[in-house]
């Protein structure tokens, strides 16, 4: 199966200290990304929702810098009233800037995901619990595969399909985008072999 990220580097082993046949055999092995298994739902569950803790916060910052901008651009004339008193009415009553404000936070959270898959393959919550998006074709992650992931995900709900695939732990999302959730080792999981 392929994978879409580089193989670690190995450490040079000092000069004073000789690897036995079974330490180079577990550092090829946790090297090798291809001995490691698909994960199962409770570790992508736990995974979610430490991610859902962080895309809120995401979401919560970006609404508030566009409620500031609106409310700033509205008090200085820079955008009408409309015949309310104060902004934070206008922007209430509007579904205009509900809508903006709205899409403006989903763009975010969107992007705090992509970003997060195409620069190392884990989210924050990922990486916490030891996993990471590999391709299972011979292909790149490109932005429109890691959307469509994105997209296939509905909220979560596309991992569902893992309690019902015990054979090959697949979620709705992997499968559409042709990808996999493996369940790294220790070694692995460290940034630096990124």
């Amino acid at each position: 199966m392929a994978r879409h990220d580089k193989k670690a580097k190995k450490k040079p082993s000092s000069p004073n200290r000789q690897n036995s046949k079974d330490e180079l055999s577990t550092n090829n092995t946790e090297s090798d990304s291809s001995a490691l298994q698909r994960a199962g739902f409770v570790r992508r569950l736990l995974a979610m929702i430490y991610d859902t803790l962080v895309a809120t916060a995401v979401g919560m910052c970006a609404a508030m810098v566009m409620i500031v901008t609106l409310v700033v651009m509205l008090k200085n004339g820079a955008l009408d009233l409309q015949g309310y008193a104060e902004p934070a009415d206008l922007i209430q009553a509007s579904p205009g800037y509900k809508l903006l404000i709205q899409t403006w936070v989903g763009l975010w959270i969107a992007g705090f995901f992509l970003w997060f898959w195409r620069r190392g393959g884990q989210t924050l919550g990922m990486r916490a619990w030891r996993l990471r998006i590999y391709s299972t074709v011979e292909e790149p992650m490109t932005w429109p595969r890691l959307l469509i992931r994105l997209v296939a995900s509905l909220g979560g709900l596309g991992t569902l399909l893992v309690l019902f695939d015990f054979k090959n732990k697949q979620s709705l999302q992997d499968r559409l985008a042709q990808t996999e959730v493996l369940k790294l080792t220790k070694e692995a999981n460290d940034h630096k072999s990124w």
